[in-house]
């Protein structure tokens, strides 16, 4: 009884290795919701950038922009998985 008390206290394998299996779950769930997040907000917005960009040549930058954008939220799925 005295050695599981201690093994307890000290943590021990199965433990130790369930916490870092959760974390490398959560970082992989957070950088997957993240691409598809992006694949599905820059989709229309390519769309609506052609557009723009067939109607008015010179608003190239402006569509570059708008289609850069999106992208972002998947440097925030990068961040949280390197920080989990």
């Amino acid at each position: 009884m005295f050695a599981s008390v201690v093994s307890a206290a000290e943590g021990d394998a199965e433990t130790t290795s369930y916490n870092w299996d959760a974390a490398k779950l959560g970082a992989g769930i957070a950088l997957g919701l993240a691409g598809v997040g992006t694949g599905l907000s820059q989709g229309p917005i390519g769309a609506a950038a052609v557009g723009m960009i067939a109607e008015d040549s010179s608003k190239f930058v402006t569509g570059l922009i708008f289609t850069a954008l999106p992208e972002t939220i998947v440097l925030f799925g990068f961040l949280a998985l390197f920080l989990l």
